[in-house]
């Protein structure tokens, strides 16, 4: 099966300039791509210089361009860089959808003092 974004191909994508692109996406992308895409141009640059080669970034509000297709971006969740592939299918989305800040709450047992029970035991 052949990947289409609003009905064109991954090539047909790549072929487009950033202005063409735009007029694909939804209202809010539009405008993320031409008010604030002078910031993120480094990182599309870095991508175009060497596409193989691991990208690390705190633009978790960047747009997926279908140029970035095939990178490997670090994108930094306040902790650690969180390695994403970039595919055909992440186009149009913000780099920061792929690495969640917080992870899921692991409760374990209770402790001492957290019920009217623990109250009397003993700590050492």
């Amino acid at each position: 099966m052949v990947f289409k974004f609003r009905g064109y191909t991954l090539e047909e994508l790549k072929k487009m300039s950033i202005d063409e692109f735009a007029k694909l996406l939804t209202a809010r992308e539009r405008r993320t791509l031409k008010r604030s895409f002078a910031q993120k141009k480094k990182l599309l640059e870095d991508i175009r210089k060497n596409p193989t080669a691991f990208h690390k970034t705190h633009l978790r509000d960047m747009i997926i361009l279908p140029e970035m297709v095939g990178a490997k971006i670090g994108v930094y969740n306040g902790k650690e860089w969180i390695p994403v592939y970039i595919t055909a299918e992440m186009i149009g989305h913000r780099l920061g959808e792929f690495a969640p800040t917080t992870k899921k709450v692991k409760h374990s047992a209770p402790g001492i003092g957290a019920s009217r029970g623990t109250r009397y035991i003993a700590v050492k």
